[in-house]
């Protein structure tokens, strides 16, 4: 079946191929949640969310929406389909035999949640307990797109009970510090336990037969065995990043922008051990750009290097937040076309133009970048 603009085919491989079918987050009824397990590991310890829940300004989330609506606009004037998620009622309690929290997130980042790898889009298990119902903001999606796509694969990994067994108490400090958060990381001692499987699907890194997952707060061992055994003709690459003190997703750390080329966020370098693969099959790493921003924004609770998360349109184009002119400079001299995008507004609801989008269809099909083994 050739891919029509009216039409759904699932079909993404990578990270890097011709993009002409995505989903853009919503950042309606976005919440901060209430203290939990997961996110109490998260917040920096200086942040002002610290003892914070409930939803956020409503004209924070029109200036978040009105940036989202203007980057929809830019990928629709490049012929790019686009699809939204539904909202649910966010501020509400939710809970389960196990749990229960007072609000939930939000959907502005659909990445968190859906992996696409070929035909298959699967949801993830997620590891925060305020998440656990935000699948259901894609579900109305997903069902249109198995009935317009006889080849889709709608898959749900396993749903994890998040429990207090699934998280190690140590983090429940409130003063930890960042000295022996980042030795915990180095020593691979996150938050998260081996109690079950979990993975946030922004963890996986899509390059061909090879998935590379970052092990760190949100996706553990177990979870990474998950998907090794779920995807068996993927190759399954656990990373980690020791100069993180709060290992959470992948794309603002290491960003593969086309075959054989990655930004690796100089203050997160990969081992020397797990460059080697990259490196012996002619991949270059380069050190990124630094942010321009020296703080996140207000009641946000990413990094400042949100400034590498950016979404690749094709090997030679690619989205980035329209105030990151270090990241844009630095881009620019590879070889692509930079496409600016103010998106700072959005920040708080999730992340950056990566976190905020979920690929539906790219062109091309599965390759090995990696042939030496």
């Amino acid at each position: 079946m050739s891919w029509s603009p009216d039409k759904t085919k699932v079909n993404s491989w990578n990270e890097w191929d011709p993009l002409k079918h995505i989903i853009v987050g919503r950042a309606d009824g976005g919440c901060i949640p209430p203290p939990e397990p997961a996110l109490d590991a998260k917040v920096p310890e200086e942040s002002d969310m610290r003892g914070m829940f409930g939803p956020r300004p409503q004209h924070t989330v029109d200036a978040a929406n009105e940036q989202l609506d203007s980057f929809v606009s830019i990928l629709k004037k490049r012929g790019i389909r686009v699809d939204r998620p539904d909202p649910l009622d966010f501020n509400q309690p939710t809970a389960t035999p196990d749990w229960q929290t007072e609000t939930m997130f939000g959907c502005m980042p659909p990445r968190d949640v859906l992996l696409t790898i070929g035909s298959e889009i699967l949801e993830a298990t997620m590891s925060y307990r305020c998440r656990w119902f935000e699948y259901l903001c894609y579900r109305p999606l997903l069902q249109r797109f198995y009935n317009e796509d006889p080849a889709m694969r709608h898959e749900a990994a396993p749903k994890p009970r998040l429990t207090d067994a699934d998280y190690r108490s140590d983090y429940l400090s409130d003063r930890i510090g960042v000295e022996k958060r980042l030795q915990w990381t180095a020593d691979k001692f996150f938050v998260t336990t081996d109690e079950e499987p979990l993975f946030d699907a922004a963890d996986v890194l899509r390059m061909g037969r090879d998935l590379v997952v970052q092990h760190g707060f949100t996706t553990n061992l177990k979870g990474i065995d998950w998907l090794a055994r779920h995807f068996p003709d993927h190759r399954v690459r656990a990373v980690n990043f020791p100069g993180d003190p709060y290992p959470i997703h992948i794309d603002a750390t290491f960003t593969p922008l086309r075959p054989g080329l990655i930004i690796n966020n100089p203050q997160r370098r990969l081992p020397e051990e797990q460059r080697d693969y990259f490196l012996r099959n002619d991949w270059e790493i380069v050190d990124a750009a630094p942010p321009a921003h020296q703080i996140p924004p207000p009641l946000c609770y990413s990094s400042v290097w949100l400034s590498m998360n950016v979404l690749v349109l094709d090997p030679k184009t690619v989205c980035v937040e329209a105030s990151e002119v270090y990241q844009m400079e630095q881009l620019d001299k590879l070889g692509f076309e930079v496409i600016p995008v103010p998106f700072r507004d959005a920040y708080a609801f999730g992340g950056g133009l990566h976190c905020a989008t979920g690929d539906v269809y790219r062109e091309g099909d599965c390759q090995d970048y990696f042939p030496k083994q």
